[in-house]
């Protein structure tokens, strides 16, 4: 996987922390996908419907760089100028660590109960990183688990074990190789001729293997793709493939540039809805968004947030392969596993709105995402403006309807709108799920936009007490720019600070929507949101921890001049966005 950015002391990372941070739905922020269009085909069909069907899957990001708490392949130094990795480790060093790896709490079928347990209906290994490390008995290379003190061949015992539990295997396979001397060079065919081998072995000694697992470095693809998905189609004609083999300089991960590849990746980031060529995002638990274990101080991110990635990913129509951080001893870090636990409990109430559904056709927006399955749709509402959700006109008849998170509600369909009325008492604090049963199958409909309730704020002139070392791009303006890919962010250290808000002009608003930044969900302890008015600022609401997420109401107040005041905090705050909404 590519590494996040560089790491601050406000951990700036990808476009999309932000959307994770939040846990929010407004996932049409990334970049629209491109490339080929996926032709009809009823092998390729047959040969996704288990993927996706499933919706969701674990990731495992391991190997003896586990022992130093770093990110895997990208902390090892660099040893060959056409790779990308400018890691802290010396090569000398990190590629011996495999001589004290001794994972001896490896347990395969602990970790695909798991995965079981979290509702996970598919694994994948990175059997091979960048760094050259094989978790398999291999006969192309000396390098491998084989020659540490554990010796055990990990592939072997996770792919017998995942099966037991009902689950299907892939493996993550790196085609670069920064530690091969040959890679990239004048003798790159004597390491296609090894990574070929590699190949072999691993789509070969396994039995079926359902799901091989590319990435790419934006450094040039030069592994014979034509010869090399052949090779894996010989040696598994049933896999499902991703589409990062053909990436290099200037493509994206939301391309798919082969036919022979069935699905494309956005990285950290839930997708755009896509309901014409299938997709997955592979994001992480850590807190501070490595792949690998990051150490004891890592953390994993909210509940809610990760709830808001498998949700949002089913509601694009689009897969989630959530990745865990095995410890050095072999064990899932508990906090990590923790969540997995809560995510199943969660799918084990509400599986149906996310297995074996589409998204649409009411496309994701402020209020959530909406699934479909055979004559039902499923709509999440994560944001309620007041107790109606009006929704626009799809053809069909609602002839009865469920919440299936508790309690009560109405639904009225007019020639111009769908309404959903649910009572304040009866939302879910993360998720109102609302089933509607049609009179018809509505698989087929088209999807539609829900239209947003503009925001007061937005590209509203802003003001800070403070930005982080005086930055522009973390500036105030960035948190009333309507994008999830910025915020603003303060200096280290500082304990108190304001954001204001000037809106032009005098406007009535009734409710603020807050979204902070991971992993400081925990900095700001008490705060306020004001409004100028006669002369003086008058708290319109105050609260103690934001969260991930703030929908803050309170009676209608009316103001030019509005600030978020943080009068406590651990640390330097950061937010994503600070929104007002007016009175209906």
């Amino acid at each position: 996987m590519k590494p996040t950015a560089a790491r601050r002391s406000i951990r700036i990372g990808h476009a999309a922390l932000a959307i994770l941070g939040a846990g929010m739905f407004l996932l049409n922020a990334g970049e629209p996908a491109v490339g080929l269009a996926i032709p009809a085909d009823e092998s390729r069909d047959a040969r996704l419907a288990w993927w996706r069907e499933g919706r969701f899957g674990m990731f495992i990001h391991w190997g003896p760089v586990s022992l130093k708490g770093t990110e895997i392949s990208w902390s090892r130094a660099n040893t060959n100028p056409k790779c990308p990795n400018r890691g802290p480790i010396p090569a000398d060093v990190y590629d011996n660590l495999y001589k004290d790896f001794n994972p001896t709490n490896f347990n395969a079928a602990q970790w695909a109960r798991l995965a079981r347990r979290a509702g996970a209906r598919y694994m994948v290994l990175t059997a091979k990183h960048c760094d050259s490390f094989l978790l398999w008995h291999s006969k192309a290379s000396d390098y491998t688990i084989a020659a540490t003190p554990f010796r055990r061949d990990v592939c072997a015992e996770l792919a017998a074990a995942a099966r037991a539990e009902g689950l299907r295997i892939g493996w993550y396979f790196s085609p670069m190789d920064w530690r091969d001397p040959d890679f990239r060079t004048d003798r790159h065919e004597a390491f296609l001729d090894r990574m070929r081998a590699e190949l072999r072995e691993l789509l070969g000694n396994y039995g079926r293997i359902d799901l091989l697992w590319f990435d790419w470095d934006n450094g040039e693809p030069r592994y014979d793709q034509a010869g090399t998905y052949a090779l894996v189609k010989q040696l598994q004609p049933r896999m499902v493939i991703n589409n990062r083999l053909d990436l290099g300089p200037g493509n994206s991960d939301r391309q798919l540039l082969s036919t022979h590849a069935d699905y494309y990746t956005p990285e950290q980031q839930v997708g755009a809805y896509d309901d014409q060529r299938p997709w997955e995002s592979c994001m992480t638990l850590s807190s501070r968004d490595q792949w690998a274990w990051g150490g004891p101080g890592d953390g994993v991110k909210p509940f809610e947030t990760c709830l808001a990635m498998l949700i949002g990913c089913a509601g694009g129509d689009g897969n989630l392969l959530l990745n865990v951080g095995p410890m050095p001893n072999g064990e899932i870090p508990p906090d990590q596993a923790g969540r997995l636990e809560e995510l199943g409990a969660w799918l084990d109430a509400y599986g149906e709105s996310i297995y074996g559904t589409r998204g649409g056709p009411f496309k994701p927006g402020e209020y959530g995402v909406s699934t479909r399955k055979g004559r039902t749709v499923y709509v999440h509402v994560r944001e309620w403006s007041d107790d109606v959700l009006r929704l626009p006109a799809i053809p069909g008849r609602v002839v009865s309807h469920r919440l299936l998170t508790g309690g009560s509600a109405t639904v009225r369909q007019t020639a111009t709108a769908l309404e959903i009325v649910v009572p304040a008492k009866d939302w879910h604090p993360l998720d109102t799920i609302v089933a509607l049963e049609f009179d018809g199958d509505v698989m087929r409909l088209p999807a539609v936009a829900v239209p947003g309730e503009p925001s007061l704020t937005l590209n509203a002139k802003a003001t800070a007490s403070n930005v982080y070392q005086q930055q522009a791009g973390h500036g105030p303006d960035k948190a009333v720019d309507g994008r999830d890919d910025t915020r603003w962010a303060t200096d280290a250290g500082v304990k108190a600070a304001w954001l204001e808000v000037d809106l032009g002009k005098p406007a009535t608003f009734r409710r603020a929507v807050i979204r902070q930044a991971y992993p400081e969900l925990e900095r700001i302890r008490k705060f306020a949101i004001e409004a100028f008015v006669d002369g003086g600022w008058k708290a319109c609401y105050q609260g103690d921890k934001l969260g991930a997420r703030l929908n803050a109401r309170f009676p209608p107040v009316t103001a030019q001049r509005v600030r978020l005041n943080i009068t406590e905090a651990t640390d330097g705050p950061t937010l994503w966005e600070f929104q007002l909404f007016g009175a209906p």
